[in-house]
């Protein structure tokens, strides 16, 4: 095999482990997001609908700009969400002049303080077959290709 060859088999190659890498990501977040939405059915609630209330429980009160923000889509995105919050009296949205903003009620705080731990626990409990440095090691590799 001469030098051009081997160069091809090995990008091939290098192809090839990025597609079974694609692939294994794709099932392992597939894998998560039905066992989220499985566990998250305790309370009712979708997996949206907790990513939204774990946004505004931790941060009290935001515009709705900043948490679409937060949740990387657009505001047009959240308004219906926000919609069904509102209605099971979760949230409640405020305007002033033309900022609207978001926060949680007491209801809606109680249901934070209630489900919050209890999904940050499973969340995390999710990657207990790894040690703590393949879970360090990870997350740096994730952020890696992130950034590129």
């Amino acid at each position: 095999m001469n030098q051009e060859d081997s160069e091809a088999f090995l990008l091939k190659r290098d192809e090839r482990l990025g597609l079974l890498i694609w692939f294994r990501l794709s099932r392992v977040y597939n894998h998560s997001l039905r066992e989220t939405h499985h566990h998250l059915k305790k309370w009712g609630l979708t997996a949206a609908q907790f990513d939204m209330l774990a946004q505004v429980g931790a941060h009290d009160r935001l515009t709705q700009q900043q948490l679409a923000d937060k949740l990387f889509v657009t505001k047009g995105n959240i308004t219906q969400l926000l919609g069904k919050l509102e209605e099971l009296g979760f949230i409640e949205r405020e305007q002033e002049w033309k900022t609207k903003y978001v926060s949680l009620t007491d209801k809606g705080k109680a249901l934070f303080d209630d489900v919050v731990p209890v999904q940050e626990q499973f969340q995390a409990s999710q990657y207990n077959a790894l040690s703590r440095d393949e879970k360090k090691q990870l997350l740096e590799l994730l952020k890696k290709i992130q950034h590129e």
